[in-house]
């Protein structure tokens, strides 16, 4: 049923349907968002440490405000994530503060979802009403109807508030779409997962494999700085890419194999070294279980085997195994991040786990350390959340999991749940900070949820274009002008780091843990909000710990004893799987049907005369969060689709052509230009993610580009953990008009 409520009244003058002043868009000139009119009479030169929100990395960084106008952002030395040092992306976050098309002030729809149309509104306005329409919602079908999309840390307070008010149905992108079937694959191996950030030794390594992991282009700023460290210490670098990446190119080894086939590769692999005894006997006595079992699934499968499948040379399988094995344990096999490819992740990831175990590097100087965890307590006298007799809406049946090996909660599941209605329907969504249009594939399927629900609630800086489809829209302050929850990650070095505000938000934006106290303040949860205000909690909670605030505060970063982090130093390891070791052969999958080795499968061929459409990252951009930021979009203002010479020729297409991407399902993408270049495999092009927004409000991203997101109608489902896959799809190359372009459209250039 679909609940009909009034929006408040608002006086005819503060309506608006959306155009650009609606968002920010100013007179020209006029810049806005570094300087809010308290600041203008502001003189001087202070600094602030703080923390970035660029990409999840949340580095330490230092901002200097010149004369009340933001000027620079430098890393913050202190820091282990930044080591003192920004990336591109980081020193441009100014842009995100100068955002002229930024949200200013809340916005409840007029028109039709998708139409852009909103009514201005205050606060008390905006939030009255969406507490209205939730307790509604809540009255009638329960608290656990309303899901919140999350990402980042500024969204801990507004799930505190729904997690308060009684749903249990709060996920994050990041699980299904891009680390759950890697954290998976490694807690059914060795009962813990890498971690975010990852507990990966890279400066240490002798020999470092990266298996579609694009160290370079996948900008994690510790991780990169660790890289440049190996290579200058020479170590080996292995390399496994359809693609001749920026790491490929530092590779002594460059295994370009067919997309899909790695699970075959990684089997050859440990065929290799398990048949030659190069593996660390003594770790797999000690540590591991199954291994009999495993050895035996894997005896068949040669580097011979393998070449036909992943379309290399056998002797490359095998000289490069022999590396690896060469150098253990300071051998590390980099378990990657966004591992959602082609529907057997979770398995992938599983072999790329048990690679790492042969090598004997779990708690290994040049393998994986043993984090250190400062952990400090919650903040005291806040009541526990009321436990929801229906259980979450993801995973199907409580008691009978679709997908048995996920813990974490999956955000197409409740998709699923809000379409299908079972286990029970969804009502409500709470977007936050987190562009579902593009962070999930099959968009048509979202916007058949959206449609379904009776309200949409979505809080983010930008008109994102989730945001086009919300009943109510709030305009969050930027990283720079808010606290957040402190950040606790476990690292070599125990820290704590602090996200304080540097200026203050120019129009009517609000931190997140303001919007998240006054929501449930009106959903009757106030108990859940004991503090007087955000410092107070954050104090709290820092001096429980042992900490001094003042001193934080000023320094941003403060840090813990440092524990032993390898175990021939004497950290103690320990596995927590079932049978308390590594499992080479998996009782676990075995008892839910699942094959207890990994198996290989042959990826599916796409449709006659297609491209197998593959997508990543770029240096200078968080996918499409960062695609409007004007300091980083004179970097790269669009993306382009990359297509192998030999495929060019044959299709009449030359470097730098306008086309179209049309995939298997007919959906189409907007204009792109073709880079034609050797650095590809033919049977496949690829695209950096995030471009193409069709949000015509936020003008600086709109149609920039073409959207993977857009063209990902196929997916697969990751059996074990419900991961999408995103390189199951193929297009096809196609002008304006419909027709191939010819080479005279453009230059006639043919190069990288």
């Amino acid at each position: 049923m679909v609940v009909s409520l009034s929006p408040p009244t608002l006086s005819r003058r503060r309506f608006l349907k959306i155009t650009a002043a609606t968002f920010g868009a100013a007179a020209a000139g006029t810049q806005l968002g570094c300087t809010s009119d308290k600041a203008a009479g502001e003189k001087g030169i202070r600094t602030v440490a703080t923390t970035c929100d660029v990409c999840f990395w949340k580095c330490g960084l230092i901002a200097t405000v010149r004369d009340g106008k933001l000027w620079k952002l430098e890393g913050n030395p202190l820091d282990p994530l930044s080591r003192g040092r920004l990336c591109t992306r980081g020193t441009a976050g100014i842009g995100m503060v100068e955002d002229k098309y930024r949200l200013r002030t809340p916005l409840i729809r007029t028109g039709n979802r998708g139409a852009e149309q909103w009514k201005t509104a205050t606060w008390d306005e905006a939030l009255d009403y969406t507490a209205e329409r939730l307790k509604k919602l809540a009255a009638r079908h329960g608290p656990e109807t309303i899901a919140l999309f999350k990402h980042g840390i500024g969204a801990y307070f507004v799930e505190h508030a729904l997690k308060a008010f009684g749903t249990p149905n709060a996920a994050a992108p990041s699980f299904a779409q891009c680390r759950g079937p890697r954290d998976v694959g490694f807690n059914l191996t060795f009962g813990t997962n890498p971690g975010t950030p990852e507990n990966t030794d890279i400066a240490n390594a002798k020999t470092l494999v990266l298996i579609g992991t694009h160290l370079g282009e996948n900008m994690h700023n510790s991780q990169v700085q660790e890289f440049a460290d190996a290579i200058r210490a020479d170590a080996t670098i292995i390399v496994v890419d359809p693609r001749y990446s920026t790491a490929a190119s530092k590779a002594r080894y460059w295994l370009p194999v067919k997309p899909g086939t790695d699970i075959a590769l990684l089997l050859a692999w440990m065929n290799v070294i398990v048949r030659e005894g190069l593996y660390d006997r003594e770790y797999v006595g000690k540590y591991g279980t199954g291994f009999d079992k495993f050895s035996a699934e894997i005896a068949d499968k040669t580097p011979e085997w393998a070449a036909a499948e992943v379309g290399v040379d056998a002797e490359l399988i095998r000289a490069s195994a022999r590396e690896m094995a060469r150098t253990r344990p300071a051998t590390l096999i980099h378990p990657g991040r966004r591992t959602t490819w082609h529907g057997d992740d979770a398995q992938r990831a599983r072999a790329v786990a048990l690679l790492n175990a042969l090598m004997g590097n779990w708690g290994r100087k040049g393998g994986f350390y043993l984090p250190g965890y400062i952990g400090l307590a919650e903040y005291p006298g806040v009541p526990k959340y009321p436990k929801s007799p229906k259980g979450k809406a993801d995973n199907g049946d409580p008691a009978a999991k679709r997908w048995p090996f996920a813990d974490q909660t999956v955000t197409t599941g409740l998709r699923e749940a809000t379409i299908t209605g079972k286990p029970y329907p969804l009502k409500a969504w709470v977007v936050d900070a987190t562009n579902l249009l593009q962070s999930m594939p099959d968009r048509k399927r979202t916007l058949a949820a959206i449609d379904a629900l009776d309200f949409l609630l979505v809080i983010d800086t930008v008109p994102s274009e989730i945001a086009g489809y919300a009943d109510v829209v709030l305009p969050e302050a930027v990283y720079l002008e808010r606290y957040d929850t402190l950040n606790d990650d476990a690292l070599r070095t125990p820290f704590i780091a602090l996200r304080q505000p540097v200026v203050e938000p120019p129009h009517q934006q609000k931190p997140g843990w303001w919007i998240g106290r006054e929501l449930g303040k009106r959903l009757g949860v106030e108990a859940y909000f004991p503090w007087t205000d955000i410092e107070e909690y954050l104090r709290t909670r820092v001096t429980a710990g042992g900490f001094d605030w003042a001193e934080l505060k000023a320094k941003g970063i403060l840090t813990g004893k440092q524990p032993p982090i390898y175990v021939d130093d004497g950290a103690e390891v320990s596995y927590d799987t079932p049978s308390g070791k590594v499992e080479f052969w998996s009782q676990q999958l075995a008892d839910k049907g699942f094959d207890p080795v990994p198996k290989y499968t042959r990826p599916e061929a796409g449709p006659p005369g297609t491209y197998r459409l593959l997508s990543g990252r770029a240096p200078m951009h968080t996918f499409s969060r960062t695609i409007g930021n004007q300091r980083v979009a004179q970097l790269m203002p669009e993306n382009k689709v990359w297509l192998h010479p030999a495929e060019a020729r044959k299709l009449g297409i030359a470097n730098g052509a306008r086309v179209k991407l049309r995939n298997q399902d007919g959906v189409e993408s907007g204009p792109v230009a073709v880079l034609v270049t050797e650095r590809i495999r033919p049977e496949c092009v690829y695209m950096v993610h995030g471009f193409g927004s069709e949000s015509k409000a936020w003008k600086a991203a709109y149609h920039k580009g073409a959207s993977t997101a857009q063209l990902s109608t196929r997916v697969k489902i990751d059996p074990l953990m419900g991961g999408t896959s995103i390189h199951t799809n193929f297009v096809t190359l196609v002008g304006p008009s419909g027709t191939i372009p010819q080479v005279a459209a453009a230059d006639k250039r043919v190069g990288s």
